[in-house]
Formats: C-alpha cells, sequence, structure tokens
C-alpha cells in the first residue's frame, strides 16, 4: 500500500500560496508535513521507509548543495520542501523534481526573453509552487514515469 497522497497536497496548497505572496516557506508547515509523511509511510508501508528516508536526504541534499553554491538563488525553505517531497514520495521524488526544475526553468526563459538577459537574470521568483507542481505531478504519475524511463533505456 502506498502512502496516501492527501496530506500531501493539503501542505502543499497554503505552501505555495504564502511561497507566492511572502516569499517563504515555512518552517512549522514543513515540520508538520514532514512528521505526518514520515508517520504516513511507516503505518502504510513500512517496507519502504528507508527507500523513502533515501529519497528525503537525496532531494534535500541535493538543494542544499544549490544553496551553498548560490546562495542568493534558493532558499533553505525549498531544501526543506524537497525533503517533504522526498518522504511522502519515495523514488517518485525524481519525476518531481525533474518536472520542477524544467518547469522553473521554462519560466525564467520566458522572463528573460520579456524582460532582456540582464534584468531578467536579475529577476526573483518563488521556486516552492514549481516544487508543489512538481509533487502533485510525482504523486500521480511518479511510478509510470520511472517505469516508462525504465524500459524506455534498458536496451530490451
Amino acid at each position: 500500500m502506498r502512502c496516501p497522497g492527501w496530506p500531501l497536497v493539503a501542505m502543499l496548497v497554503p505552501t505555495t500560496l504564502i511561497d507566492l505572496e511572502y516569499r517563504i516557506i515555512p518552517n512549522a508547515l514543513m515540520a508538520v508535513g514532514a512528521a505526518l509523511g514520515l508517520g504516513l509511510v511507516a503505518v502504510t508501508d513500512p517496507s519502504k521507509l528507508a527507500e523513502h528516508l533515501v529519497a528525503a536526504a537525496a532531494a534535500g541534499g541535493f538543494f542544499f548543495v544549490v544553496v551553498l553554491a548560490y546562495p542568493g538563488g534558493m532558499g533553505m525553505g525549498d531544501v526543506k520542501l524537497a525533503t517533504v517531497l522526498g518522504l511522502y514520495l519515495g523514488a517518485s521524488v525524481i519525476p518531481a523534481l525533474l518536472v520542477a526544475l524544467l518547469a522553473g526553468t521554462l519560466v525564467g526563459v520566458v522572463i528573460i526573453a520579456h524582460e532582456g538577459a540582464k534584468a531578467g537574470r536579475k529577476t526573483a521568483f518563488p521556486f516552492g509552487p514549481f516544487l508543489a507542481l512538481g509533487g502533485i505531478v510525482g504523486l500521480l504519475a511518479g511510478p509510470a514515469m520511472i517505469d516508462w524511463y525504465l524500459e524506455a533505456f534498458s536496451g530490451s
């Protein structure tokens, strides 16, 4: 049995709205989301707990490296949100992050095309909504996306 997705969606909606308006991802919301996600996986699919913990560490670690490399480009709230996505989604966090990065890049390209390269590169926009979009895609289609990728590139 998979971890139910409605608590993840219930956390992503206010996270997105808050990040859009205030440019922050609240620690309290991430703490509750992480505790609930961890508990749900432990109860609904304990055999997958290790996978979800590794996914959380990998997703959060990836974004933490980005924050260290370019501190002005992303905040620690995005790191925490990626970690929580890993807790809920397990391996499906991979397509979730891919969707988030592609969507954020597309919006960045549109901004640069509209504002010009110099001004567009300085335009800040919150990344939490893109992570939320990726989280929804990972929840709904993550396993199918992973299966498609493995079948397409397995060489058989």
